[in-house]
């Protein structure tokens, strides 16, 4: 049986509803996200969280030392989980998560998180370059609106896009139901 790991990326407070850059259904994919966590930790699999802060003091969100800049308490670390601090969009620019996975002997790697054209995309690309199978849980993934040339793109279709173009060469893409229902590796 080979080691999973499950990473979840950055599901901070400023994401929530009152947080300084909200996304749309971060609730249910929380608890989606939440779900994966129960069956991750009853499992064994190592649970590594990931934490960004903008390394600059007019950050946007995710500012350094702000409530908003804190793990949401529904997917919150316990004590002897990793947390990852990381000041790029992707995971394992810069931060040890690479030595991490590896030091557990992992081969598996699902990601759950925010936001799916960024974050979720950029680690997902990463994990599976590096060799690790890759699996995102595509209901417990968030994003928002875009605009681009003119024109908003809706939350939704950028998710679909951003899950699309990872389940084209990347990743697993599975539901939080289809996952949790799959046998381990």
């Amino acid at each position: 049986m080979t080691k999973r790991a499950l990473i979840i990326i950055d599901l901070q407070n400023d994401y929530y509803s009152g947080g300084r850059f909200p996304l749309v259904n971060i609730d249910a994919a929380t608890a989606n996200a939440a779900r994966v966590l129960d069956a991750a930790r009853a499992g064994g699999d190592l649970v590594v969280h990931v934490r960004h802060e903008f390394a600059r003091d007019d950050a946007p969100f995710f500012a350094p030392g702000t409530e908003g800049a804190a793990i949401n308490g529904a997917v919150a670390p316990r004590d002897g989980e990793t947390v990852v601090l990381k000041n790029a969009v992707n995971a394992f620019l810069n931060t040890d998560l690479k030595d991490v996975l590896d030091s557990n002997g992992v081969a598996d790697v699902t990601i759950v998180g925010a936001m799916s054209h960024m974050c979720v995309d950029a680690a997902t690309r990463a994990s599976s370059d590096y060799g690790y199978r890759t699996t995102v849980v595509h209901d417990a993934v968030a994003t928002r609106d875009l605009d681009f040339n003119g024109t908003t793109v809706p939350a939704a279709q950028v998710h679909d896009a951003a899950m699309a173009a990872l389940a084209f060469a990347y990743a697993a893409v599975l539901s939080t139901d289809a996952y949790l229902g799959a046998p381990a590796a």
